[in-house]
């Protein structure tokens, strides 16, 4: 069957030309679902059309209207609203249409071919000098999701994930342990590897912040005292050495981050995250030092009289950006540049995304620029930054030097806490064995933080309010997963009574309230593509709050199985069964489990 969006714009396509002797391409004609403050389904921009009528924008949406009606047997009424030309749909195509979607599984989605175009998305991005925190849990989720979003538009995705297991942040860590440590272990402390080795990263700052101002106060200006310190000169010592392969240097590195690795492992897992492949600074740096070393070869970069290399971007707006220090160690940047010529020649994407916060906007353009107008890799014109706003909770800011921030462990416990508060309070965990509660406790706690997080388009700065994304009522997670479970329980029930619904039946009328959720049905496809073109889950999330919100109005206007028309009565079901198939879709989009009773 056709989609009536094709239909109108064909048959708009064959009016102008009948009409008005022109021919004009489909991709020129703007077709929209119809204002909710106008009556219809669909509207035909007009105005644009003007220029071929030399009429009116109202005398050209009749003309086209009159002769739509007359050609589409979908197509009941017209009107026109100034510039716009609204059509109301026969009622039998929302029929034939709820016949042709229910008979696909997958309705909506594209399944990735062999052929399909190749996406990188690279998300989370840690590194290994501390857990991970709500901001991670923002990047990891948008990142996930967008993935199988842009799988379910036929893409072949590949989720990566770029751990940064070396540099002067992940000695800091290391050089606090081995002075202050005194051979602490995760087994020992009882504390999870990546909890461990960041706690004594914010040790490290605490001493090397207070040697900062024991310099200061001597009489050393801000920026001399923070060279100077002597922890910092020593963090760079070590960098050095781990650079130049010391075997002792190598070996508590090793130690430390198998330590996080194992606590990041944990983490994912509980989150319900995974990767295709998973990448390593220290695997990856060197192939960047390598271009470097190219580039300053062809004259794209400058050493200068310290050792230092830089790039000089001020021509195209930037200003000038290091890419290797004077000692020969390698900067963020370094390994950016090889991963992408790494991921380039192994996967010869379509597009790289890398989903990463809006506070690595300029490091990214450099990214692009380096790659693009310094070293002449056409390729790297496919590279996307996904940049996205930063989350704060109610109390204001995180910050990871001072131990400040909401580690993502302790929130999805505290998510899961309150999800238990909620549902004994409610009843919901009646008659459910403990195993079944905890992992409806789980299902709902996960569920609202994911989808308080992923609604909120990813550009925009989001407050985190734990209370409020877990309430039953509303756009959240918790509301939505409680109507599909009323769905599952109603299609149980309905089977119990001995109704079958999957036969054929003879409807041809529905009502106003079976129209909406037809509608939004059909915008399903849309909206998945929509989302992938823009990379936006927030646009699938606010959709299924949409189809919530009008099933449960029909669930409360319109009767189901007590209806006494018995082909009625499995129409609905039929409808409500589809319904509940795409809130499921929609929400494994977003990386969401739904449970069957709630």
């Amino acid at each position: 069957m056709t989609r009536i969006e094709e239909m109108l714009g064909r048959v708009t396509a064959e009016a102008i030309k009948e009409l008005y002797g022109v021919n004009v391409e489909r991709n020129v004609l703007s077709i929209q679902k119809t204002n909710k403050d106008f009556s219809g389904d669909f509207t035909l921009v007009v105005f644009p059309l003007t220029r071929i009528s030399k009429k009116s924008p109202e005398v050209t949406g009749k003309e086209i209207g009159e002769y739509i009606k007359n050609k589409l047997k979908y197509i009941r009424e017209f009107n026109v609203v100034k510039g716009f030309l609204n059509f109301e749909t026969e009622k039998t195509y929302w029929v034939e249409f709820l016949k042709e979607a229910y008979g696909k599984e997958e309705y909506g989605l594209i399944k990735p071919q062999s052929d399909s175009k190749t996406v990188i998305v690279e998300f989370s991005s840690p590194n290994t000098n501390k857990p991970l925190h709500l901001g991670h849990i923002r990047n990891n989720l948008l990142g996930y999701s967008l993935s199988k979003i842009l799988s379910a538009n036929g893409y072949n995705v590949r989720m990566v994930n770029l751990v940064n297991d070396r540099g002067i942040h992940i000695c800091k860590s290391m050089l606090a342990w081995e002075k202050w440590g005194n051979g602490e272990t995760p087994e020992s402390s009882g504390m999870k590897g990546d909890h461990l080795v960041g706690k004594y990263y914010v040790l490290f700052e605490k001493y090397y912040r207070q040697q900062v101002q024991d310099l200061i106060e001597k009489g050393y200006s801000k920026e001399e005292a923070e060279k100077n310190a002597p922890l910092i000169k020593e963090v760079r010592e070590m960098l050095q050495k781990w650079e130049k392969g010391n075997e002792h240097v190598v070996i508590l590195w090793g130690k430390l981050n198998s330590w996080v690795y194992d606590g990041f492992d944990v983490t994912y897992k509980e989150l319900g995250i995974s990767f295709d492949k998973i990448y390593y600074e220290s695997g990856t740096y060197l192939s960047g030092k390598t271009l470097i070393e190219e580039g300053l070869e062809k004259g794209a970069f400058i050493r200068r009289e310290d050792g230092s290399v830089w790039v000089d971007l001020t021509n195209e707006g930037l200003d000038e950006k290091l890419l290797l220090r004077s000692d020969g160690t390698s900067v963020y940047m370094t390994q950016d540049i090889g991963t992408a010529q790494l991921r380039f020649e192994e996967y010869n994407p379509y597009k790289m995304i890398y989903v990463v916060g809006n506070e690595q906007d300029y490091h990214f353009n450099v990214l692009k620029l380096v790659l693009l107008k310094k070293l002449q890799k056409e390729w790297a014109e496919n590279i996307y930054h996904l940049s996205y706003g930063m989350v704060e909770l109610p109390e204001g800011k995180m910050k990871s030097r001072e131990g400040t921030v909401v580690d993502a462990d302790d929130l999805m416990n505290v998510m899961r806490d309150t999800a238990r508060k909620a549902s004994e309070e409610l009843g919901k965990a009646e008659n459910l064995t403990e195993e079944e509660a905890l992992k409806l406790y789980k299902t709902i706690g996960l569920g609202a933080l994911k989808y308080f997080i992923l609604k909120v388009d990813p550009k925009k700065k989001m407050l985190f309010n734990p209370q409020e994304s877990i309430e039953l009522n509303g756009n959240t997670g918790p509301f939505i997963q409680y109507t599909y479970a009323r769905i599952k329980s109603l299609l149980k029930k309905a089977s119990e009574n001995g109704i079958s619904w999957n036969k054929e039946s003879a409807i041809t009328e529905i009502n106003q309230e079976e129209k909406d959720i037809l509608k939004l049905l059909h915008e399903y496809p849309v909206v998945i593509k929509e989302s992938g073109e823009t990379y936006n889950p927030a646009l699938i999330a606010n959709y299924i709050y949409e189809l919530v919100k009008s099933y449960n109005h029909f669930y409360q206007e319109i009767p189901v199985i007590k209806e006494l028309n018995y082909d009625i009565a499995c129409y609905r079901l039929k409808l409500s069964e589809l319904t509940g198939r795409v809130i499921r879709s929609a929400m494994s989009l977003l990386g969401i489990d739904l449970p069957e009773r709630m």
